[in-house]
């Protein structure tokens, strides 16, 4: 998550405890919204994990309506 808080503070001219809080509710939001098994991918990614989304993502089409 420390590259993303980066990123988000580079780009915005925010705190990097902004950039932490954005970032959290943005996953926060997401993981509610996510099939269980792509919640925890969200998870995976912002603790630095790279996780196999495999068919997961094949999901996500449906999701922003392709």
């Amino acid at each position: 998550m420390d590259e993303l808080i980066k990123q988000v503070t580079e780009r915005t001219h925010i705190s990097d405890d902004q950039a932490r809080t954005a970032i959290q509710t943005v996953a926060g939001f997401l993981m509610e919204r996510l099939p269980p098994q792509m919640a925890g991918q969200v998870d995976a990614v912002l603790s630095g994990s790279a996780p196999n989304l495999g068919d997961a993502a094949k999901g996500l089409g449906g999701l922003f309506g392709r």
